[in-house]
């Protein structure tokens, strides 16, 4: 579980996160949702250590990361995964070795031992038989797997994901969130998915925090989110031409 408690970040003089206060929980979806700008990206910097907040706390199972030493850091770090927006791969490593990286740095594993995990975690993503291909071989989506079986190569207890469905086309993107949540739930992973795509909203979304202006403007289920008495919800879920249209079928 991860919680924060009345985190404020400010760059400047402009308080980009204010006061803000929310439980992400172990083995479920938590999506944070809200318009570009809304401090949705400095939300996830903070989580992951990248930016200090200038009040509150960030509880990590009861250790706040705010106040943690660098050596304490870097060993959380060690329990977190990340799917960046882009995937990340390195371009002149083959699948194998992009997967192997996060083994070879912070793993006492032997060789072969490290190769089983490099396998078994591509095989969980539905890859096999792609490790000597490079990222410019495969498909997009494909490159979103390989980036999903490296964050969990290190058998992580938090899992962050940036805009996970970004680029891809909507058939894709299912298989993705599918994915995402079948290994939050197999490995009881407590995973942060930060995200704009409103279908994973309705497909995934087991806790849901929209912030507006830096601030928790709604937090719910996605059982509750087509009902929520919030204008500015309501705003941003219709905005989308799929929302458009099943706001127009319930009438």
């Amino acid at each position: 579980m991860i919680e924060l408690k009345n985190i404020s970040k400010s760059f400047s003089d402009k308080e980009v996160i204010k006061d803000l206060s929310f439980v992400y929980e172990e083995g479920r979806t938590n999506l944070i949702i809200g318009q570009s700008g809304s401090g949705k990206t400095v939300l996830l910097k903070c989580l992951l250590g990248l930016h200090k907040p200038e009040k509150g706390a960030i509880l990590f199972d009861g250790n706040n990361i705010v106040d943690m030493s660098a050596k304490n850091l870097k060993r959380l770090r060690n329990q977190v995964g990340m799917v960046f927006q882009g995937g990340a791969l390195f371009d002149s490593m083959n699948i194998e070795q992009n997967v192997l990286f996060p083994l070879q740095l912070f793993s006492d594993m032997n060789k072969s031992d490290m190769l089983d995990r490099v396998n078994f975690c591509l095989k969980r993503v539905n890859l096999e038989n792609v490790n000597r291909l490079y990222p410019s071989e495969i498909s997009g989506g494909m490159k979103k797997r390989v980036a999903i079986a490296r964050a969990i190569v290190l058998n992580p207890k938090y899992l962050f994901c940036d805009e996970p469905n970004s680029g891809l086309d909507p058939y894709t993107a299912i298989l993705i969130d599918n994915l995402l949540q079948e290994l939050t739930y197999e490995y009881g992973m407590t995973t942060v998915i930060n995200t704009h795509d409103m279908n994973s909203v309705m497909e995934i979304g087991d806790r849901i925090l929209f912030i507006k202006d830096g601030q928790r403007a709604w937090q719910g289920t996605k059982a509750a989110i087509l009902n929520a008495d919030n204008q500015d919800l309501h705003d941003f879920v219709f905005s989308s031409e799929l929302f458009k249209t099943i706001k127009e079928k319930s009438k």
